[in-house]
């Protein structure tokens, strides 16, 4: 579902977000600091269920792209859809690190994958899989 009850959101900003997500899934998966699973399960709950623009990584990216010309804007549905996935994905990376679970580490290298992916390219997974979701359904 297209979000008209939300502003647009840039794009580019978030492309520095998956940078973002890609630093936090590759301590969690190389280094001991696994608890920074926490800040991918909270900003994508911030992001995806409640808004992008009350998110200050958010804020803070979207400004530096603004002030560097590279806004690009689009609409917030399959971007809040793509944050909802990453903050289910970091909840699971915490629940299973605390379990001391080695089944945190397939959402970590999905996020790692995915969010580089992103990054790279400017393709966002999620987004297409929003798209295609409702492309296919049947319409009421």
């Amino acid at each position: 579902m297209l979000r008209f009850d939300i502003p647009q959101v840039c794009a580019n900003a978030y492309r520095i977000q998956a940078a973002v997500s890609m630093t936090i899934a590759t301590l969690y998966l190389f280094t001991p600091f696994k608890w920074a699973a926490l800040l991918l399960a909270f900003g994508g709950a911030l992001r995806g269920f409640v808004s992008p623009h009350k998110c200050l990584s958010f804020r803070l990216f979207s400004g530096i792209t603004g002030r560097l010309g590279l806004r690009k804007l689009q609409n917030a549905g399959s971007k809040m859809f793509a944050d909802k996935v990453a903050a289910v994905a970091g909840a699971v990376m915490v629940v299973t690190w605390l379990l001391d679970s080695p089944v945190g580490a397939f959402p970590a290298w999905a996020i790692l994958i995915f969010a580089g992916l992103d990054l790279a390219t400017g393709f966002c997974a999620a987004c297409w899989a929003y798209g295609l979701w409702y492309k296919l359904r049947p319409q009421s």
